[in-house]
């Protein structure tokens, strides 16, 4: 027996504006006095913006899905499809056993020398730490700097808008929520983030404890990372975002599919205060939760850098401690084998086929 399908609650209040309170917050961007003498320009601009959001126009340009979708009359989005086809490409670069073997490193501090506060973090100077490593290892790496989101121009990870939440089918693989062109939600890294983790044979996270948490730029890659565990390649089964054509197919049976399992990963947090234990440990737990695996013991690794000393000589404290330099070369290294391993197929997963009894 089939079970019922819920309707989708309803009964927020809306966030619709008006259109002079759309112009004033589009325009707010222009008050360089650079931009003075093209008023009469930006109001056309402001003019066009105000149709694509008042006609809510998300993704201009679509075409056909073509063969291999559920629906292929179904107008996917370009963006969506340029994506998806980075992604195969990049899985592509992950199975090929005669290509290299590649490693993502993660520098999740927010801290940059180019905007404030003018200097470079900790964990940029430990991920090339690793880096030398990994390279001396003959390992291609790759280097995720989430600290961009803060001092380059259009960088942006915009927030998960937990389509999953509501049913798993929702939540497309790779994220179909954006960009949003009526809403301005563009320039969004992820796109480009997600064939760094499908390519890699192993992923190494370096992060400061930021009150107590991870820091601001890696929780939003980790929460736009939901779709890898569980989401929808097929938007066409969804026609996009219908909710109640969701429910009824996670409800009749969904497989949740984990696009990045079997990879492996070392995680290193500091800290200089409290906290470094329990992110070390919900970093891990997240990454096992995707079935990503283990490098081994010393690839696991929270410390305090400076304790309790002024934050003024942080770098000086990491300088004269000698011990985490060398434990994060440890940590890198475990990862170089578990990596090589993985690549070459060699890498016992003792369970790994098994089918776990209770899904997400």
């Amino acid at each position: 027996m089939s079970k019922p399908v819920p309707e989708p609650r309803k009964g927020m209040p809306s966030p619709r504006l008006d259109e002079a309170t759309f112009r004033q917050r589009f325009l707010s961007r222009y008050v360089d006095p650079a931009f003075e003498p093209l008023q009469a320009e930006l109001g056309k601009i402001a003019d066009a913006a105000w149709d694509a959001y008042d006609n809510h126009r998300k993704s201009p340009h679509t075409r056909k899905a073509g063969a291999g979708y559920h629906d292929p009359d179904y107008d996917l989005a370009i963006d969506w499809l340029r994506a998806k086809a980075d992604i195969k490409a990049a899985q592509a670069r992950h199975d090929d056993k005669d290509g290299p073997c590649r490693v993502l490193i993660v520098n999740a501090s927010s801290r940059s020398e180019h905007t404030c506060p003018g200097e470079m973090s900790k964990s940029f100077r430990l991920a090339e730490l690793a880096r030398e490593v990994f390279e001396a290892d003959d390992i291609s790496v790759e280097i995720l700097d989430l600290s961009r989101l803060t001092s380059e121009f259009g960088r942006t990870i915009h927030p998960c808008k937990a389509c999953f939440s509501t049913a798993a089918p929702l939540c497309h693989w790779p994220c179909s929520c954006y960009p949003n062109y009526s809403l301005g939600q563009v320039d969004d890294w992820m796109n480009a983030i997600y064939p760094l983790w499908v390519e890699a044979h192993g992923v190494m996270i370096i992060t400061p404890v930021n009150w107590y948490q991870v820091s601001s730029p890696l929780k939003l890659m980790m929460d736009r990372l939901v779709c890898a565990d569980g989401g929808n390649p097929d938007p066409t089964l969804t026609h996009g975002k219908k909710a109640d054509e969701a429910k009824a197919i996670e409800l009749a049976g969904w497989d949740y599919p984990k696009h990045l399992e079997g990879r492996v990963f070392s995680v290193v947090v500091h800290g200089d205060v409290e906290g470094a234990e329990n992110v070390r440990r919900s970093l891990s737990d997240w990454l096992r939760f995707m079935d990503l695996v283990p490098a081994g013991v010393n690839a696991e690794l929270d410390r305090y850098i400076g304790y309790w000393q002024p934050y003024a000589t942080n770098h000086e404290a990491l300088d004269a401690d000698q011990a985490i330099q060398d434990e994060v070369r440890n940590a890198a290294r475990t990862l170089a084998q578990a990596a090589h391993a993985n690549h070459a197929g060699t890498l016992l997963m003792a369970g790994r086929a098994l089918k776990p009894p209770r899904q997400k």
